[in-house]
């Protein structure tokens, strides 16, 4: 039996093809699926005795950037992550923590804009904030750089990778990207067709062996400064009826 373990202040990256089921682990973690097997422990409490108030206090989940259906000001927004706490008056203490996370993240020029308006960069920023907001133990990200240009991608990961230690976070989340896992992750969980293939850190993981196994890509990986550097080559030959087919 395989158990995953995400320990304070660590990030954990899912990586794997398109259909290898990171988003779909994700969702579960997150209690938006329901799963035949196995377990979810949160301080060792089993996720399956909590209701969906009590999971909001301990994960909050960030999907990919997306438009609101509705207009709501990013203080509104961020605002709807203290909802596991109140019933339905807001408090005080809940107008101040969301303050905080508005300085916290940088936001304070934008507080009053509308969500639907915004970059996608800010968008997602603003998505991490709501998140933040819930005060949660554990953090989920769905491909939360996926829409982003290289800049912002770098501004959002960064920003995980601070608060996830100034906030004492655990983080799990979902990236296409295998430098930006191997630049900051401190595990990195590697999916094939619904299974595990490899499961540790990027120097054991992220090996032209399993990226060739898993990805069918033949790659090259160096070290820059400091962390590891996967360059794609070539796909491997089961590839080639279809270049004949298409470029032939």
């Amino acid at each position: 039996m395989l158990v995953l373990t995400l320990n304070e202040t660590e990030i954990m990256c899912v990586v794997g093809p398109n259909g290898s089921g990171k988003s779909t682990l994700v969702k579960c973690i997150e209690g938006l699926l329901n799963y035949r097997e196995g377990n979810v422990y949160i301080s060792n409490i089993d996720m399956k005795s909590m209701n969906q108030r009590e999971i909001a206090k301990q994960i909050a989940y960030v999907p990919q950037s997306t438009r609101q259906l509705f207009s709501s000001t990013v203080f509104d927004t961020i605002l709807m992550g203290r909802n596991p706490y109140y019933s339905w008056k807001k408090s005080e203490t809940d107008i101040e923590i969301v303050l905080d996370v508005i300085t916290t993240m940088g936001l304070e020029k934008i507080a009053m804009e509308d969500f639907n308006q915004l970059s996608g960069g800010q968008q997602q920023r603003v998505l991490i904030a709501r998140a933040l907001a819930q005060q949660p133990q554990i953090l989920l990200l769905d491909e939360p750089t996926s829409a982003l240009d290289i800049s912002h991608q770098l501004e959002v990961m960064k920003i995980i990778h601070t608060l996830a230690h100034r906030r004492k976070i655990q983080v799990l989340m979902v990236v296409h990207d295998l430098n930006l896992a191997a630049r900051y992750a401190n595990k990195i969980l590697m999916l094939k067709e619904g299974k595990v293939f490899s499961l540790g850190s990027p120097n054991e993981v992220l090996t032209t062996k399993n990226i060739e196994n898993v990805y069918g890509v033949k790659s090259s990986i160096n070290l820059c400064e400091g962390s590891l550097s996967v360059i794609p080559i070539k796909r491997i030959d089961k590839h080639k009826k279809i270049d004949n087919y298409l470029f032939g």
